[in-house]
């Protein structure tokens, strides 16, 4: 048998961790742009009700990405064995 530090395999959830905090902060800086920056006087949508939008689904996915970080880490004194066959 090997023996493996638990979470030392898991490198496919440490990106999606880390493009969910930055795709994150990345809807919040448009939607900071758009709902601050951008003045249109207009008919139909309004460009900076789409900005508050986009900074609150950025902000749901900064704390979501973070309670899912948070709950992934280990005390890394666990050990996974693997049986090859």
């Amino acid at each position: 048998p090997v023996r493996v530090p638990f979470g030392t395999s898991d490198k496919g959830a440490s990106a999606m961790r880390t493009g969910g905090i930055g795709g994150s902060i990345f809807l919040v800086a448009v939607g900071a742009i758009l709902y601050w920056g951008i003045s249109v006087d207009g008919e139909g949508f309004n460009l900076n009700t789409i900005g508050l939008i986009l900074m609150v689904v950025g902000a749901i996915g900064v704390v979501l990405t973070m309670i899912m970080s948070a709950n992934d880490r280990g005390d890394g004194d666990k050990d996974v064995t693997i049986v090859e066959r």
